[in-house]
């Protein structure tokens, strides 16, 4: 059947918005095998610079979600890509950067293809309902059990959270890490102001805000970090706090780092809807985070220590995760 199954060892055209959306990306393409010349298409940060130095890429303008006015803006530049270079087909993660990608593709005849956030444990994005309105786009969700209709099941990163070994705990004087990835424009106070709430006198702190910029911050602050950097600051720290974006707990899994995750919620105009809150149920069941709402996080939680698993663990992880750049 068309668009029954994602292509393996092709040349492909990867579309993502930065953040967590890349972070799946990368995944799914090792998962893929896609061919060393496939290019990535995506905004352009201390992430996704780092992450894809040593790979063709191109960087168009950030499309926040729903905003469809750029989203519309870089349509010409998809058609463009795909006119001046063959790719065997346009594979997307999302979010709002799919759209143009996905249409500019089935224009000129390529194949489609989009993957669902494996966030979506439930529902399905604004980005996929919008996507499966494309005729010929191969729609993919990451868990077997939402397969039905035109939704088919193909990879899934979920699989891997659970293959994990015993953690241990981390010792030393309190070093915390928080963490709230790049989305944009969504701000995370909440959680800023309940870590200040009960954060340890003697802590040493460091802040990666994104967009939530703040002066009143002990410690060391900064907006956004390269991939080597956020490696370096997980393993260092005691404790680390992060948002529920899967790719920044796929990212901490990767260096033997098990998080206390919060996530963010629509009624605090935290995000454009409440998908982490079903990310934060999957990992308490999986069992590979301490899990808290903001109002929940202690001072325990961040001198306990952050539960670090054995060096050993990366022989036991697939080859997906092993390899996250």
């Amino acid at each position: 059947m068309r668009n029954s199954s994602l292509p393996r060892r092709s040349k492909l055209l990867l579309v993502s918005s930065i953040g967590g959306h890349l972070t799946e990306l990368l995944l799914v393409s090792k998962i893929l095998e896609a061919n060393a010349d496939s290019r990535w298409v995506t905004a352009e940060n201390d992430q996704s610079t780092s992450l894809l130095a040593d790979r063709p890429v191109t960087y168009l303008p950030y499309v926040a979600p729903r905003d469809w006015r750029t989203a519309l803006r870089v349509l010409p530049q998809f058609h463009r890509l795909l006119r001046e270079e063959h790719y065997d087909a346009v594979v997307s993660t999302g979010a709002a950067v799919a759209v143009p990608a996905l249409l500019a593709a089935r224009s000129l005849g390529v194949p489609a293809h989009y993957v669902e956030s494996v966030s979506r444990f439930h529902g399905t994005s604004m980005t996929g309902r919008l996507v499966s309105g494309i005729p010929g786009v191969g729609l993919y969700t990451q868990h077997p059990e939402r397969a039905q209709g035109r939704w088919r099941h193909d990879v899934s990163i979920a699989d891997s959270l659970a293959r994990r070994s015993a953690p241990r705990r981390k010792q030393g004087p309190p070093r915390i890490f928080v963490t709230l990835g790049t989305i944009r424009p969504y701000r995370f106070d909440a959680l800023v102001d309940r870590v200040l709430k009960v954060l340890p006198p003697s802590a040493e702190v460091t802040w990666q805000l994104g967009v939530t910029a703040r002066n009143d911050l002990p410690g060391t602050v900064r907006d956004y970090v390269t991939n080597a950097e956020f490696s370096r600051l997980a393993r260092e720290a005691t404790a680390v706090v992060t948002h529920a974006g899967v790719g920044s707990v796929l990212q901490l899994l990767e260096q033997g780092v098990e998080p206390v995750v919060v996530p963010r919620r629509a009624a605090r105009g935290e995000h454009v809807d409440d998908h982490q809150m079903e990310a934060v149920d999957a990992f308490t069941r999986i069992g590979i985070a301490t899990c808290r709402q903001v109002e929940d996080i202690s001072t325990r939680d961040l001198v306990g220590g952050t539960l670090v698993l054995p060096q050993s663990r990366t022989a036991t992880l697939p080859a997906d995760l092993q390899h996250l750049a």
